[in-house]
């Protein structure tokens, strides 16, 4: 079985996604009811919602709704990781609404699409200081050549519990390596960094990747993390960029057939309940 730390659902009758009118492909509506179908055929235990980077008015508006979706019958959903905004004012008194609500998890800020200074500045730093001690995570999504501002949060917020999402961005498509092997071996030097194992067909050429393409990206990311320092995510519906929820699933299965069970199911779902608390 197999527990999903990173599901985007899209309902934009509900909510606001500014950044949709640019990926023609995703923009439309991605259910939960569409999902779920794929997931529970392919093994899915469960499931986290990422925030999925709504116009900032509505970023409450969607973790409530996906708390609405969870309560459902057999709802596959257990939890949400919230979109914040640590550079602004008003993230303390966010972050005390959030913690009130058992349903969130974490969080994440979208870092590869604003500037880098943005997590440099004293607001922001001081801000994500203030998970330590919460049980709260915090998702960093980065460009290769981003990650040393991973790092620098991660060091500079020791008991704060990070996911580093998507391999680390790499560039399979362009066949680029370096600098992020390095970057991902120093950022998994630091115990407060877990590596998600996500996101990589959609970095892949669609109409030509294998899983020998994927295959040392995703055993790197795992060396460097160790098995039990690695969670797995679908990042359906962007996974349906190159190839689909199943096809995910089964290249991820192809990836792990060396492994032994115990590696296996901590990569596919123990390490996630354990960080969780699920």
């Amino acid at each position: 079985m197999i527990f999903d730390t990173h599901l985007h659902l899209i309902d934009q009758s509900a909510l606001r996604y500014p950044w949709l009118s640019g990926v023609p492909a995703l923009n439309r509506d991605f259910s939960y009811d569409e999902y779920a179908v794929q997931a529970r055929r392919a093994g899915m235990e469960g499931a986290l919602h990422m925030e999925v980077d709504v116009d900032p008015a509505d970023i409450e508006a969607e973790t409530s709704h996906v708390k609405a979706l969870s309560q459902q019958k057999d709802s596959l959903l257990r939890g949400a990781i919230a979109s914040c905004r640590p550079e602004e004012p008003g993230f303390a008194a966010y972050l005390e609404r959030q913690r009130a609500d058992r349903f969130v998890k974490g969080f994440r800020r979208v870092l590869h699409v604003v500037p880098d200074e943005l997590s440099e500045g004293a607001l922001f730093r001081e801000n994500i200081k203030r998970l330590a001690g919460t049980k709260l995570t915090f998702d960093l999504v980065v460009l290769p050549h981003q990650i040393p501002k991973a790092i620098a949060l991660a060091d500079l917020a020791p008991d704060v519990q990070f996911v580093l999402d998507h391999c680390g961005v790499p560039d399979i498509k362009g066949s680029s390596e370096h600098p992020w092997r390095e970057h991902m071996a120093e950022i998994a030097r630091r115990p407060n960094v877990v590596g998600k194992i996500s996101g990589v067909v959609a970095y892949a050429d669609a109409g030509s990747w294998t899983v020998e393409t994927l295959r040392s990206y995703v055993e790197h990311t795992i060396q460097c993390f160790g098995w039990d320092r690695v969670v797995w995510g679908s990042d359906w519906p962007v996974c349906t960029l190159g190839g689909g929820l199943a096809t995910w699933i089964a290249a991820t299965h192809a990836l792990l057939a060396g492994a032994s069970i115990d590696e296996r199911q901590n990569l596919l779902s123990a390490n996630a309940k354990r960080l969780w608390n699920l």
